[in-house]
C-alpha cells in the first residue's frame, strides 16, 4: 500500500490500471501503439527539420504547421511513453505530482493545437479572400503573437485544473482505470463533491474548443464562397488543394476529440474499455496522420522531404 499524506488525504502515488478488462492483451495492444508513436515522431520530426532548413518554407502557413508538429509531439510524448511502460513492464505507478504534470501538458497541448488550427484557417482565409493584403496581415510578428496567444490561452484554461484537483481528498482511492492521467479520471477518485471539477473541467475547455471550431467553420464558409467566385478553374483547383490538407487535419483532430468528450459525458452504455481505447487513439491519430497529410498533399513539403531522403541515401552510399 503506497504511503499517504494524512493531512490532505492525497495519495503519494496513483496506480494506472491500463485498459480495464484487457490487461492480458496489453502486450499485443502495445505493438500498434508503439508503431504509431514512432511513425508520429519520425513524421513530425521530418516536417520540423524540413521547415527549419528550407528558407523558402519560412512562410506563415509553414510556421503554423511547425507549431502544429510541436503540439502533436507534446500531445503524444506526454502520454505514450508511460502508456508503453505500463503495457510492457506493468509500471503503472505514478506520483501525484507527475500525474498532475502529465494531465496539464495533455490538456495544454490539446488546447494549443486547437488555437493553431484556428490560426491556420485564418491564414487560408486571408490568402484566398484577401491575397493582396496577405503579407501585410500575416507578418512574422503576427505569427509569433499567435503562438504566444496559443500558449497563454491554454495555460490560463488548464492551470486552474491543478488546484481543483489538489484541493480534493482521495481517502485512499488511488487506482486510475486509464492508461494516463486526465482531469476527470483523477477527480472521480475523490471522496468529495466534484461538481466544480465537472463544470470547469468539461464546460470551460470544451466551450473554448467549440468557439475555435465554430470560427474555423465560419472561415471555411467564407473561403468556399470566395472560391466559387474565382473565374479560372485551375486557380480554384489549386486553392481547393491547398485547403484540403488543412480540412483533413481539422477532421482528424476535432472528430475524435468531440466523440471522446461526448461519449465520456453521455455514453454510459458504452463499455469502459472502449472509452479508454478511444482516448488512446485520440492522442495518437492526429500526431500520426498530420505530417502524412501535409507531406503527401503539400507539394512544397513533399519535394523538400524527397530531396532530404535522396541526400541522406547518397550520403550513406558514399560511406
Amino acid at each position: 500500500m503506497p504511503p499517504f499524506n494524512l493531512t490532505s488525504l492525497t495519495p503519494a502515488t496513483f496506480i494506472l490500471g491500463g485498459i480495464p478488462g484487457m490487461e492480458k492483451s496489453h502486450i499485443w495492444i502495445s505493438i500498434p501503439f508503439c508503431s504509431m508513436y514512432l511513425v508520429a515522431l519520425l513524421g513530425n520530426g521530418v516536417v520540423l527539420f524540413v521547415i527549419r532548413t528550407e528558407r523558402s518554407l519560412h512562410q506563415p502557413m509553414y510556421l503554423f504547421l511547425s507549431m502544429l508538429a510541436i503540439a502533436d509531439l507534446m500531445l503524444s510524448t506526454t502520454t505514450v511513453p508511460k502508456m508503453l511502460a505500463l503495457f510492457w513492464f506493468s509500471a503503472g505507478e505514478i506520483s501525484f505530482g507527475a500525474c498532475l504534470t502529465q494531465m496539464f501538458f495533455l490538456h495544454f497541448s490539446f488546447s494549443a493545437e486547437s488555437v493553431i488550427l484556428l490560426a491556420m484557417a485564418f491564414d487560408r482565409f486571408v490568402a484566398i479572400c484577401y491575397p493582396l493584403r496577405y503579407t501585410a496581415v500575416l507578418t512574422q510578428s503576427a505569427v509569433v503573437k499567435t503562438g504566444l496567444v496559443a500558449l497563454v490561452r491554454s495555460f490560463c484554461i488548464i492551470f486552474p485544473c491543478i488546484f481543483l484537483l489538489k484541493r480534493l481528498p482521495f481517502c485512499g482511492h488511488n487506482v486510475i482505470p486509464h492508461t494516463y492521467c486526465e482531469h476527470m479520471g483523477v477527480a472521480r477518485l475523490a471522496c468529495a463533491d466534484i461538481s466544480i471539477n465537472i463544470f470547469y473541467g468539461l464546460a470551460v475547455p470544451f466551450a473554448a474548443i467549440v468557439v475555435d471550431f465554430v470560427l474555423i467553420v465560419v472561415s471555411y464558409v467564407l473561403i468556399l464562397l470566395a472560391l466559387f467566385r474565382l473565374p479560372f478553374r485551375t486557380a480554384r483547383h489549386k486553392a481547393f488543394n491547398t485547403c484540403g490538407s488543412h480540412v483533413c487535419v481539422i477532421l482528424f483532430f476535432y472528430i475524435p476529440a468531440f466523440f471522446t468528450v461526448l461519449t465520456h459525458r453521455f455514453g454510459q452504455e458504452i463499455p469502459h474499455h472502449v472509452h479508454i481505447l478511444l482516448a488512446n487513439l485520440y492522442v495518437l491519430i492526429p500526431p500520426l496522420l498530420n505530417p502524412v497529410v501535409y507531406g503527401v498533399r503539400t507539394q512544397q513539403i513533399k519535394k523538400k522531404v524527397v530531396k532530404v531522403f535522396i541526400y541522406l541515401q547518397r550520403h550513406l552510399l558514399q560511406e
